[in-house]
């Protein structure tokens, strides 16, 4: 199960025209996120993130994953050098250094 919630992005759009604007962030992870939203975005371009606790954070456009119908969905990537990131969700994720290669390995006791 995917997780999503509600953020603020604002930035400048492919036209470099000025929003703030809500949009809708899912596959949440500890480096970005899935948002969708009604701008067209250069891939690169940095935005700013705001959650609903009034936290915000840096990210970058990584890639353009869907369009259609007004709405285009784009992956995004924390930009680690500034710390408000580091908990950005609210979420406790795990460190996946039980994951090796992609098989789930034993815990050693």
């Amino acid at each position: 199960m995917g997780l999503s919630t509600s953020v603020g992005l604002s930035g400048e759009d492919r036209q470099k025209c000025s929003f703030t604007m809500p949009a809708r962030a899912t596959n949440l992870n500890k480096h970005g996120a899935a948002v969708q939203i009604t701008r067209d975005l250069t891939v690169g371009s940095v935005v700013q993130l705001r959650n609903k606790n009034g936290g915000q954070a840096s990210a970058r456009i990584v890639a353009l994953l869907t369009a259609s119908n007004g709405a285009s969905t784009y992956a995004i990537e924390f930009i680690e050098h500034e710390g408000g990131a580091t908990n950005f969700w609210g979420i406790s994720f795990p460190s996946g250094s039980h994951m090796m290669s992609g098989q789930c390995q034993e815990p050693q006791s």
